[in-house]
């Protein structure tokens, strides 16, 4: 644990929190990638398995708990709760494009062909792409609430802290894992153009646009 480490933590917890406080509070999940977020619950349920098999620290288990919670907790209220304000017209990304290539990646290429070790490699594969159907939906509408820029800003400045945090531990610790950095250097470049366009207009209160998908 280090300082980007710890940051990082902190900035893809307060994402998630406001994601669901927006829901919560305006009743409705209107604008929120429901495929993005049902990527996300798989990708915390097959990287957190290994909480009934590996305990390392209070802290870690808690914060393990609480993406799983809170993940299937976004999915229930797009789904079930405030189903009825579900824009599934527009979240049409074909999400099985993302799924079935980081599943075969993940049997190819790991650090041990064990199911554990395999599952932790799919979620780390699919977390670097589970965020484009979010990205393609807002691309089809044509603008993004505030609120739901915000989550989307809170989340790659995480990944863009876990790269510092990879740095930083590679410095001290001379540790550096390849499938964890690589997936998180293709995920932050998926977040480079919305980092520029949420400075340039979210920030000076003007409404984010993305270019329309080709």
């Amino acid at each position: 644990m280090n300082l980007f480490r710890f940051l990082g933590d902190l900035s893809h917890l307060l994402a998630i929190i406001l994601l669901l406080l927006k829901i919560w509070k305006s009743r409705s999940c209107a604008g929120i990638s429901g495929k993005s977020q049902v990527l996300f619950a798989v990708v915390f349920t097959a990287r957190y398995l290994d909480l009934f098999t590996n305990y390392i620290s209070l802290y870690n288990t808690c914060m393990k708990v609480v993406y799983i919670a809170c993940s299937f907790t976004t999915v229930w209220m797009i789904y079930s709760k405030f189903k009825a304000t579900y824009d599934g017209n527009h979240d049409t990304f074909r999400v099985e494009f993302l799924v079935v290539p980081t599943a075969i990646l993940a049997f190819l290429v790991n650090h041990d062909f064990t199911p554990l070790e395999i599952l932790w490699t799919f979620s780390i594969y699919l977390e670097s792409v589970a965020i484009l159907p979010q990205l393609f939906m807002i691309s089809k509408t044509g603008e993004a609430e505030t609120i739901t820029t915000h989550y989307l800003f809170f989340l790659g400045l995480y990944r863009a802290l876990y790269l510092a945090n990879w740095i930083r531990r590679y410095q001290t610790e001379n540790f550096y894992d390849q499938i964890a950095v690589v997936s998180g250097v293709v995920q932050t470049i998926f977040y480079c153009d919305f980092f520029y366009l949420y400075v340039t207009k979210v920030l000076k209160g003007k409404k984010l646009s993305l270019p329309m998908p080709i």
